[in-house]
């Protein structure tokens, strides 16, 4: 993943599904990689960070094995980076509910002045169209929206925030994030604030 990372050009990248069971850092090839996780084969989320800005990491907060946060200053400007992992569709909805507020008190402890950047896999499919969420969805998404992304697009409203994901016209391989043998869906995100949306070329 490092070297596909590098090839591209990414200096910060949002992984989940981890599955390691540690609450540390490592280094792997030119990145150094924060991540956290606590139950061995499950869950987990991490930050990779290109190794030009690793000392540039001045705060790494570890939620649980759904949520971490980090802020890098770059340039005298704070950027806070989430990287999130929400509960199955299938899933108890308390579990889901702890998973949203765990995630609200998060973004609430940011100020609102600094740049925040969420890459998730929220395990919802916000749809081809943007409903009555102009502000939040583009207008470029894929499929059909499910019950569970009212939950993400509440939350984008919430928070001014837009998926960057459905900002821009892409091909289908562009848009679809899982795919298996009877299926493919979209659902893995980047999230912005909506004042800071210029900062975004393209998504893919």
């Amino acid at each position: 993943m490092a070297m596909i990372l590098q090839k591209r050009g990414v200096n910060i990248a949002c992984v989940q599904e981890t599955r390691w069971v540690v609450l540390k850092a490592k280094n792997v090839d030119k990145y150094k990689l924060w991540f956290s996780g606590v139950m061995k084969g499950k869950d987990g989320v991490g930050i990779l960070v290109y190794r030009e800005l690793r000392e540039s990491v001045v705060e790494v907060r570890r939620v649980n094995d759904r949520l971490m946060a980090i802020k890098v200053v770059v340039g005298g400007i704070p950027l806070n980076v989430i990287s999130a992992y929400a509960p199955q569709t299938a899933l108890d909805k308390e579990v889901k509910r702890r998973f949203w507020e765990a995630l609200d008190e998060v973004v609430r402890g940011i100020p609102p002045t600094e740049k925040l950047f969420i890459g998730a896999d929220f395990n919802d499919h916000i749809g081809l169209s943007a409903g009555g969420y102009g502000e939040m969805h583009g207008g470029f998404g894929f499929g059909d929206m499910n019950r569970g992304s009212t939950s993400l697009l509440d939350f984008a409203r919430a928070f001014e925030l837009v998926i960057v994901n459905s900002m821009f016209p892409k091909r289908e391989e562009h848009l679809v994030t899982f795919r298996s043998m009877v299926a493919k869906t979209q659902i893995d995100y980047l999230l912005l604030r909506r004042y800071g949306r210029g900062c975004a070329r393209i998504a893919r």
